[in-house]
């Protein structure tokens, strides 16, 4: 079977790399960069590529980027909120008293993942958004397991928190 290329192999995944990378920076234009510089590391590394799993090889070169250029720079928990409604598209199905509630719900869920810390968001945003499998999760952020299952539950029972706080503080729905 003859060798793929990079082009075959990574570019499929540029979407969930700057998904991601937005998620992590906060902003398009530094999620831009964080690729950019992502890419060209996997073009450098190409050949260490072990796996058949290319997306999560390259979404781990994105975090180890964010984290050596970003974090340390700007601070891993500054507080910006990026506008990714830019890019969705709205269900025309739906009527515009509906198509409006839609919207509010997003942006308020948008801004919830929004206020957790990077550790949490990061994890919430490879499982929910991406969809990658625990292993996978462990393997982009070099954590264990356990590790990702517990910051999921604990990234998850913060969502909830600040999504429906009279359910965080008394446990039940009103």
């Amino acid at each position: 079977m003859p060798r793929q290329t990079f082009e075959e192999v990574v570019l499929p995944h540029l979407d969930a790399a700057f998904n991601y990378a937005r998620w992590l920076t906060r902003s398009d234009a530094d999620a831009e960069d964080v690729v950019q510089d992502a890419y060209v590391r996997a073009l450098r590394f190409f050949s260490s590529l072990r796996s058949d799993d290319a997306r999560s090889w390259l979404l781990t070169i994105v975090r180890n980027t964010w984290y050596g250029r970003f974090s340390q720079a700007r601070g891993a928990n500054q507080t910006t909120i990026y506008d990714d409604m830019t890019h969705d598209r709205p269900d025309h199905g739906l009527d515009p008293e509906a198509l409006v509630m839609q919207q509010q719900a997003i942006e308020k869920v948008q801004r919830a993942v929004q206020e957790l810390p990077a550790d949490f968001r990061e994890v919430i945003v490879l499982r929910e958004l991406e969809e990658l499998s625990y292993r996978e999760i462990a393997a982009v952020a070099g954590i264990p397991i356990g590790t990702v299952m517990s910051r999921l539950a604990r990234a998850r029972e913060r969502l909830l928190a600040i999504l429906e706080p009279s359910v965080a503080r008394t446990g039940k729905r009103s």
